[in-house]
């Protein structure tokens, strides 16, 4: 977890939240109402650079609870597709396989993290002792 950054003026605000929304650091610029040279500036600031990077990932969270969200459906969708004899065999096969290797990864997924939480364990125990 990050440090909160310190509270940003409301042009630099804007400009984080430009930059959000912006193809360009240009257009970004143009947006919040500052130069692009000062916005560059600003994003070489740690104290900007902190509020901009905590807004990516405030950003990214919230397309990943999407995705978590829409994965139900996907899944159906998959499993559809693999099932339906009027579907050509080619995307029936890629569908089959794409459930295959998604799950493949879960699996891998939980082990690391089984053997991460077993890991952890062992230190705590250890420097308890």
């Amino acid at each position: 977890m990050t440090e909160s950054p310190e509270v940003l003026s409301n042009k630099k605000e804007a400009a984080v939240l430009a930059l959000l929304t912006s193809r360009t650091v240009e257009e970004a610029a143009k947006t919040a109402d500052v130069p692009a040279r000062t916005l560059y500036r600003w994003m070489k600031e740690p104290q900007f650079d902190a509020a901009f990077r905590d807004a990516k990932r405030s950003a990214f969270a919230q397309s990943v609870a999407r995705l978590h969200q829409m994965s139900g459906a996907a899944v159906s969708t998959l499993g559809k597709i693999m099932v339906d004899q009027s579907v050509p065999a080619a995307t029936r096969l890629r569908a089959a396989d794409s459930i295959l290797n998604h799950t493949a990864k879960a699996i891998e997924i939980e082990d690391v993290e089984a053997r991460v939480a077993a890991l952890e364990a062992t230190a705590k125990g250890t420097e308890e002792q």
